[in-house]
């Protein structure tokens, strides 16, 4: 099984960028589709964004669409999700979650698919 460990949360304002990372060990990363959830306190979790094995193919909550983007460098083990005009709403708990399969078009992404989880970064957003 893949073990996960996610960095790059901090306390930023309002408008800031951060990019988050997560870092793969145990097997390759690019036998994976990943995603990326959150999860604010006293909310479920909920999806974000999510890519294929390769990076070419990527699906996003409305809510972060247009603002966040999600990449990987399967070479360096490694999936990013880089987060620009960041909102006090966008403050939670990021979690980066490895899945065996990245469904096209409008499919509803629960945590259910995907089987894999790191423990976490938070992310602050103030106003």
């Amino acid at each position: 099984q893949v073990q996960l460990i996610e960095s790059g949360g901090e306390l930023v304002q309002a408008g800031d960028s951060l990019r988050l990372s997560c870092a793969a060990s145990g097997r390759a990363l690019n036998s994976y589709a990943m995603g990326w959830f959150r999860q604010a306190p006293g909310k479920e979790r909920e999806f974000v964004a999510a890519i294929n094995w390769s990076g070419g193919r990527t699906t996003y909550a409305d809510s972060v669409k247009g603002r966040f983007t999600a990449s990987r460098d399967n070479a360096k083990n490694t999936v990013y999700l880089q987060m620009n005009s960041l909102k006090p709403e966008d403050t939670a708990v990021y979690y980066c979650a490895a899945g065996v399969r990245y469904y096209s078009g409008s499919y509803a992404y629960t945590p259910r698919d995907f089987g894999s989880w790191g423990q976490g970064t938070q992310v602050t957003v103030s106003s």
